[in-house]
């Protein structure tokens, strides 16, 4: 079988210098033609990389008219200066950045694997692709060959060719003469991102310990579905040059003396704090469970007591290969990407089929618990599958649970579904995965996502009940799990101000990736008032979007903390471990840069990311709202569940107020309470960030990092 070849450029690679190739690698799917972006020497000392140049080609390249679906839609996959070097932990990440299929505005989502790294060794700092093919097509990179093609997608039959994997795995094997090798990578998405608006992007990579194909996820906010639209089908890279050192630091000592202090601090560290190492983020569940964060019940309740059946040491000693070390990326001794061998799913379409599963993680686990379930087996088989078809396990696991509490509470029935959807039912969870996944039955309403799922079931119930649509509409935003129209991350925010705000202020919506300060909140106590919670909710997303454009992992960072930053003013920000990347930045790039220039250097990407989202109608202190239930309890049966710490809590913030009599008056109090203390948050988060209180950046804030232009003008 021979591809049937579109287009193609013959190219002589660019080399890496200091971190950048410094060229940008272009693919129209409309007229199918390649080329190469010769970036201007100042593009990277502003936009870094990663997120930075995804966002700048966005901002520059689309306008407010622009929809996922629109021909002029980018699909930027980048890393930065700091990805691909083996001797320093997490520098495999790359992002890949759109315009959302949910929200309507800019998304970026944060993927391991080999990719990024052996598209930089082939030349390219990023893929940028516009355009829509009107045939399915995959796109090849062979640096080894000097080779850039078009081709059209290769049948593998129909089973192989309509799953993420499979195809994957097919069309590696294919161009490589039939053998897999650590020298090529391949990015696709499957029929799920076809048929839902909450598709995902699959990094595969082949793990010679494991002797098959492995695969990350670029999960949140559509960018699969954006693929697949495109025609794109998937995208392979090659290059044989060497890994160690091939970023062309300047100065490689430097180097190799900021990622061995890492390591030393990892290996010595994680085995007494988290235990990524070892057991993967699924030891997550149990601490959420502790702490009554973990989503049950599409968040209504914190913890259950069959999560035990879920717990971290269920996947170790049943399914993970405890003597196999799992990096997403060569030389991460964090190691935390677990993974099963000769699984044999008992569900779904492949039932009796063994595959090896990568996974699952916290937020694949906390999906299936919001359902009501705690089958450690369906966690494993709703990972795999979600893989499989190309589905955002967050975005399926939440929308499902909403929509078994609009059963729950009477705003669908088992007529309209089909069947019976209600929480801990894993049969009917299962049906509604696979129906979403192809675009059948019940599923073409939850492959929506939430937001507009919910603007369905209030249609058709205020249609039935003969009731004003805004009235229900407003029973169901208590509930609804979205903002900006992206689905919560698995984290329970009622009793974490700080996190309430680093949802509603996540530019890209509800998201952990952009602040991630439940724990520091809520279980250690180091963020008590609303003035550290403002800084922080500042601080931590300027420092992670720079992990986002470097190109690098955040977890040796953020889960291991350094024995030394509790010495420091703000234990939280693990400044002693900053101090590595700052030294790794250096090195790589030849500056002097200090933490403050890093994340200024930071701050003007998360301002461009605000451009945008007020140019598409996403940046205002409306934008910022969450529902009720991020709040505090939403309903009565909330409250009841835990009704002597909320009556605690109430007595605290009464003082000497008389608390009421009646619960139902204690809960509504509760309610009326937690609403305005997130108002004023929204108030003190917009003041320390330099924005009017309606959110928007005041011109003084954009011109400090030359971004007050005319076009930026016209948006304040």
């Amino acid at each position: 079988m021979e591809m049937k070849v579109i287009s193609s450029l013959e190219y002589q690679p660019p080399s890496i210098k200091a971190g950048y190739t410094d060229h940008i690698l272009q693919v129209d799917l409309e007229s199918y033609t390649i080329s190469q972006l010769n970036l201007p020497l100042d593009f990277k000392d502003r936009y870094i990389g990663g997120r930075g140049y995804a966002l700048k080609l966005i901002w520059d390249g689309t306008s407010e008219n622009t929809r996922y679906d629109s021909p002029e839609n980018l699909l930027v996959m980048a890393s930065g200066p700091l990805g691909n070097e083996p001797r320093f932990p997490g520098s495999g990440k790359f992002i890949v950045g759109t315009i959302s299929p949910l929200t309507d505005t800019f998304v970026d989502s944060n993927i391991g694997g080999h990719f990024a790294p052996l598209l930089k060794l082939c030349g390219f700092d990023a893929l940028a692709i516009s355009g829509i093919s009107h045939k399915e097509v995959v796109l090849t990179v062979d640096s080894d060959k000097g080779i850039i093609q078009i081709a059209e997608a290769p049948s593998f039959g129909e089973e192989t060719d309509s799953g993420a994997l499979s195809y994957g795995e097919a069309l590696l094997k294919y161009v490589n003469n039939g053998e897999f090798d650590e020298n090529i990578a391949a990015v696709t998405a499957g029929i799920g991102a076809l048929n839902t608006r909450f598709g995902i992007i699959n990094s595969l990579f082949y793990d010679r310990r494991r002797g098959r194909i492995r695969s990350k996820q670029a999960g949140r906010g559509g960018t699969g579905t954006v693929m697949r639209t495109k025609g794109l089908k998937a995208v392979t890279v090659r290059s044989s040059l060497p890994r160690i050192g091939a970023n062309n630091p300047v100065d490689a000592r430097g180097v190799k003396e900021a990622g061995a202090s890492l390591k030393r601090v990892v290996s010595q560290v994680d085995p007494r704090q988290l235990r990524l190492s070892s057991w993967g983020t699924p030891i997550l569940i149990e601490y959420m469970d502790k702490y009554h964060i973990l989503p049950v019940n599409n968040y209504q309740y914190g913890q259950h007591p069959d999560a035990k059946a879920i717990f971290a040491e269920v996947f170790l000693d049943r399914y993970f290969a405890k003597k196999i070390p799992d990096g997403c990326y060569k030389g991460c001794n964090l190691a935390c990407a677990k993974g099963a061998e000769d699984i044999t799913l008992q569900y779904g379409p492949q039932a009796h089929r063994k595959v090896g599963i990568d996974g699952p993680e916290y937020e694949t686990a906390g999906a299936v618990t919001s359902m009501g379930i705690f089958d450690p087996q369906f966690i494993m088989e709703y990972n795999w599958y979600c893989d499989q078809y190309g589905l955002d396990t967050i975005s399926m696991g939440v929308t499902t649970s909403f929509l078994m509490e609009c059963v729950q509470r009477g705003y669908l029935s088992e007529r309209e579904i089909g069947y019976e959807l209600a929480w801990g039912n894993l049969e009917s969870a299962n049906r509604l995965l696979h129906e979403t996944a192809i675009g059948k039955g019940f599923g073409k309403i939850c492959s929506q996502g939430v937001h507009r799922a919910k603007a369905w079931v209030a249609e058709q119930y205020a249609k039935n009940a003969g009731l004003p649509l805004d009235r229900v509409t407003q029973e169901l935003n208590k509930f609804s799990m979205e903002t900006k129209g992206l689905e919560f991350s698995m984290y329970i925010t009622k009793e974490s101000l700080a996190q309430q705000g680093g949802y509603g202020f996540a530019l890209k919506g509800p998201q952990h990736d952009e602040a991630w300060l439940i724990f520091i909140d809520q279980v250690h106590k180091e963020l008590p008032t609303f003035e550290t919670k403002a800084q922080a909710l500042k601080w931590f997303p300027l420092i992670r979007t720079w992990f986002n454009a470097v190109g690098l992992c955040k977890l040796p960072w953020i889960d291991v903390r350094h024995p030394e930053a509790a010495s420091t003013e703000n234990p939280a920000q693990n400044l002693p471990t900053l101090a590595y990347y700052v030294q790794y930045l250096n090195a790589t790039l030849g500056s002097n840069k200090t933490l403050q220039d890093v994340l200024d250097d930071s701050e003007r990407l998360y301002l461009i990311q605000k451009l945008i989202n007020l140019r598409h109608g996403k940046g205002t202190r409306s934008s910022d709202q969450i529902p009720l239930r991020a709040m505090g309890p939403a309903f009565f049966n909330e409250y009841e569940a835990r009704s002597d710490y909320y009556d605690a809590w109430l007595t605290d913030q009464l003082g000497e107020g008389q608390m009421p009599d009646e619960p139902r008056d204690r809960h509504a109090l509760i309610t009326k309470l937690r609403k305005e203390a997130y108002e004023r948050l929204c108030d003190a988060v917009y003041k320390e960030k330099g924005y009017s209180p309606d959110g928007v950046p005041m011109p003084e804030t954009l011109e400090k990092f030359d971004l007050l232009d005319e076009k930026a003008l016209n948006l304040l």
